[in-house]
């Protein structure tokens, strides 16, 4: 007997025709160009491409940080680019994470309160055990009354990711979070962030200069002068011992 297949879920993130034009003291400025992209649950991709093709502009109206210019978003079927401010943040609070290149630790709250109080303002009944289990997933049992100027960089990072993760968001958004790093630190920082992923099954949107990064994701999306599209070929330098040989 015929069976009737089943229909593809719809992707996590779904964008349309997004814009951003943004004025300035020449005229105004295309960031975004119409940009088409879908995410399905549970993809890990890395948005690549060079400094100011729009990148953190794509992030940042993901996250309901800047309004679009036109187009739509949708995340889980939500259209993000109709919200209010209110919404918004609920948003953020509930099915959003994001980790940016900066830490973005408040200095006067120890290492416990960065990760609970935002668990707290989301209405969590358990944010401060959530928020201890989640330092612990990254290795600061140790620190949790540390304030971020008694931590290193690499430790501070590593609380910003246990405050992105804590909510068990639906999509993790990461902008470079290694830029402040050093080479070994910042290794480490992205072997905790693919494994906490693995664990949750996050969706991932990273944006990377790292090629080495970007192949750990299951698909990149390049982005050039305000686009998404192909990712340009892989240039080979020719072989100096057969050039002018005919096969």
């Amino acid at each position: 007997m015929d069976t009737i297949p089943h229909h593809a879920a719809p992707p996590l993130v779904r964008i349309r025709g997004l814009t951003l034009t943004v004025p300035s003291a020449a005229g105004p400025v295309n960031i975004l160009r119409g940009v088409d992209l879908d995410i399905p649950t549970g993809e890990a991709v890395a948005l690549v491409g060079p400094s100011g093709s729009g990148k953190t502009s794509l992030l940042m109206l993901l996250a309901g940080l800047e309004r679009a210019t036109s187009g739509s978003i949708q995340l889980d079927g939500q259209t993000v680019t109709s919200m209010n401010e209110d919404a918004l943040a609920r948003l953020r609070r509930q099915s959003v994470g994001i980790v940016f290149q900066a830490f973005h630790l408040i200095p006067t709250m120890t290492a416990l309160e960065n990760v609970s109080v935002p668990l707290e303002l989301a209405g969590r009944a358990d944010a401060v055990a959530r928020a201890t289990e989640a330092l612990a997933s990254v290795g600061l049992s140790h620190r949790l009354t540390h304030l971020p100027g008694q931590l290193s960089g690499g430790e501070q990072q590593r609380v910003a990711l246990a405050r992105a993760f804590a909510p068990a968001p639906k999509l993790l958004l990461a902008d470079e979070p290694t830029g402040n790093l050093d080479h070994a630190t910042g290794a480490q920082v992205m072997d905790l962030l693919f494994a906490l992923r693995a664990r949750s099954g996050t969706t991932l949107l990273l944006i990377t200069h790292d090629p080495r990064l970007a192949e750990r994701c299951d698909r990149q999306a390049h982005m050039e002068d305000g686009r998404i599209g192909a990712a340009p070929p892989v240039m080979v330098e020719p072989d100096p011992t057969t050039s002018g040989q005919v096969a």
